[in-house]
């Protein structure tokens, strides 16, 4: 099927690494143009010469850091620079906060986070969504997890922190359906990057056993009994981002290997 994304222009949060990194792949392997953003130069870099090298579509690079706004709406102008045009296909990506629970911890931590994992979502999309509405198409896809449905200990501030950003994405939708732009959130279970590294290696420190055995503990939980490719996220994200998925705004979209047990 051919996704008729040739030629788009998209800018991926946390496109150094992980699920950012698997979507961007995916869209420039369909032709669209990628403007990577994360933190660290060197890394992007890295990753946007090897998309360039063997994608349809080419990569850029605008490093920033999410928590700094300023340094983030200035990336965007240089991400439409490069790109040659208004931001077509945005994907609101945020790094998780460390494992916790949500009793008792300082409101400094949580007004941090929610700098960085909601208030950045809410100030960047509202940066590139007037030029969406005035031509009529756009996709805003937000990678949240599948805690926002079932909530997974440990990951407390993170599932907050994802909520409203769920919550937030569904009112979107619905105020800018008749515009011709679609927002969608993504919600990833287990897929294999370095953040799930991170988890298993939190979970086998507090329980006193080896990373591979937290592993073996959460691949128990996964019907399909083991972990995901980020490859098979970035397809999902880039069928989204795509005009073939007109119909489909305001949805939850679960890539969990069927881990989440409700209907």
């Amino acid at each position: 099927m051919d996704l008729q994304l040739a030629g788009k222009r998209a800018l991926i949060c946390g496109g150094s690494s992980g699920l950012g990194r698997a979507v961007a792949g995916a869209l420039a392997a369909e032709g669209a143009h990628v403007a990577l953003l994360s933190r660290d130069a060197d890394k992007l870099q890295a990753v946007a010469d090897g998309i360039t090298a063997t994608a349809v579509g080419r990569a850029v690079i605008v490093p920033a850091d999410l928590s700094d706004h300023d340094a983030l709406l200035a990336a965007v102008d240089t991400a439409e620079g490069l790109l040659g045009g208004p931001i077509q296909i945005l994907l609101n990506n945020t790094g998780g906060p460390p494992p916790s629970g949500v009793a008792g911890l300082d409101p400094d931590l949580w007004r941090a986070q929610f700098e960085g994992m909601v208030l950045s979502v809410f100030r960047l999309t509202d940066r590139v969504l007037p030029a969406m509405r005035a031509a009529g198409w756009g996709r805003i896809l937000n990678v949240a997890s599948s805690s926002v449905v079932e909530p997974i200990p440990n990951l407390g501030v993170s599932t907050a922190m994802r909520a409203s950003v769920t919550g937030w994405a569904k009112t979107l939708a619905t105020e800018v359906a008749a515009d011709g732009v679609t927002v969608n959130t993504l919600l990833p279970g287990r897929i294999a990057t370095p953040r799930i590294q991170q988890l298993d290696q939190s979970v086998a420190d507090r329980l006193g056993i080896t990373p591979e055995a937290a592993q073996a503990k959460s691949l128990e939980t996964i019907p399909v009994g083991r972990l995901g490719d980020p490859a098979e996220f970035g397809a999902v994200a880039a069928f989204l981002a795509s005009p073939r998925a007109a119909y489909v705004t305001g949805s939850l979209i679960r890539i969990d290997g069927g881990a989440v047990r409700a209907i």
